[in-house]
C-alpha cells in the first residue's frame, strides 16, 4: 500500500481522481465514491535482469518457482518483483497493472510456488482469496528428529491465531541428526514464519533454519529445507479450480539418500 506521505503527493499532483475529477487534499471522501490513482508517467521501472521458471502464465496471471535465497519485493534492487517485468509478457487487458505483482510473500530462503498478479483484478480477487484462507497451500520440509505422528499444530504467533497441520513422508537415520524426517506441511493461515515458527515449537525446527533452530540444525552450504509445492485455487477470471504442482528441489532427495547410506554404512 502507498504510504501516507505518497498518497498526499499524488493528490497534489493532480493523479487522484473522485468520480472522474481531480481531488484536492481537502475533497471530502463519500460513501460509493469512485476513487482513481492515475499512474505517473515519469515513473521508472527497475528491472532486475534475472532468469526466473515460469511455471504458467496467461493474460490476468503467472507463476513462478522461486528459487531460495532472493527476497520476494522490498527496497533491494535484486528482487523477484523487480525481476518479473523481465521475464512476464505484459498484460492486454484493460487494467493491466504496471508492474506485476506477487500477492503473497515466500521467505528469503523457502523456495518454491509464487503467485503473481497481472491485472488489477486478479491482484483484488487473490487478495480475496488469501483473506477468505480459501487458496490451499502445500509445502516439503525436512525437519531434525524423528516426528511420531500427523498432527495439527495450534500454537499463536505474535498472539493470533494460526494452524498449521502436516503428514510425514519418510524418517531417515542420520549420523549428525539421529533421525530426519521428511513432511508435507499445510499452513492454513499465513502468519510469517508460520511453518519454521511451529516445527521450531514442537521440537523438530526445519534443517537449515538458522532463526528458529540452533547451531546444529545449519547444514552448510544447503539453506533452509523449505519449498512451496502445491498450490490449490480459484483462477481469478475463469474462477475454474487451478491446482499448480512442483518437483521438491533435488537437494531434499540427495541430502536424505546421502545420510540413509551414511547411516548404513557405519552401522554395517
Amino acid at each position: 500500500m502507498p504510504s501516507n506521505s505518497g498518497v498526499k503527493k499524488a493528490i497534489k499532483l493532480g493523479r487522484v481522481l473522485a468520480n472522474g475529477e481531480i481531488a484536492q487534499t481537502a475533497t471530502w471522501v463519500n460513501a460509493g465514491q469512485i476513487l482513481e490513482l492515475i499512474e505517473d508517467p515519469n515513473k521508472q521501472q527497475k528491472v532486475y535482469a534475472y532468469n526466473l521458471e515460469i511455471i504458467f502464465e496467461d493474460d490476468h496471471i503467472a507463476i513462478i518457482n522461486k528459487p531460495a535465497g532472493i527476497t520476494v519485493s522490498g527496497n533491494k534492487f535484486k528482487t523477484i518483483a523487480n525481476a518479473l517485468p523481465h521475464n512476464l509478457r505484459k498484460s492486454t487487458q484493460p487494467d493491466a497493472l504496471f508492474i506485476p505483482t506477487p500477492v503473497h510473500r515466500l521467505d528469503n530462503q523457502t523456495s518454491g510456488i509464487l503467485l503473481i498478479a497481472k491485472t488489477k483484478t486478479a491482484q483484488i480477487e487473490l487478495g480475496k482469496q488469501f483473506e477468505n484462507q480459501t487458496i490451499k497451500k502445500k509445502y516439503c520440509t525436512i525437519v531434525i528428529g524423528e516426528v511420531l505422528k500427523d498432527c495439527i499444530i495450534n500454537f499463536p504467533i505474535e498472539n493470533k491465531p494460526s494452524e498449521t497441520s502436516f503428514e510425514i513422508i519418510k524418517v531417515v537415520k542420520s549420523l549428525k541428526y539421529k533421525e530426519l524426517t521428511c513432511l508435507k506441511a499445510f499452513p492454513r493461515t499465513g502468519r510469517t514464519h508460520q511453518i519454521r515458527i511451529h516445527m521450531s515449537n514442537i521440537g523438530h525446527p526445519i534443517l537449515g533454519d538458522k532463526l528458529y533452530g540452533n547451531t546444529e540444525t545449519i547444514h552448510k552450504g544447503k539453506g533452509l529445507f523449505l519449498c512451496a509445492s502445491e498450490i490449490k485455487f480459484l483462477h481469478p477470471k475463469s474462477f475454474l479450480q487451478t491446482t499448480i504442482k512442483i518437483d521438491v528441489p533435488q537437494k531434499f532427495n540427495s541430502l536424505l539418500a546421502r545420510e540413509k547410506r551414511r547411516w548404513n554404512t557405519y552401522n554395517l
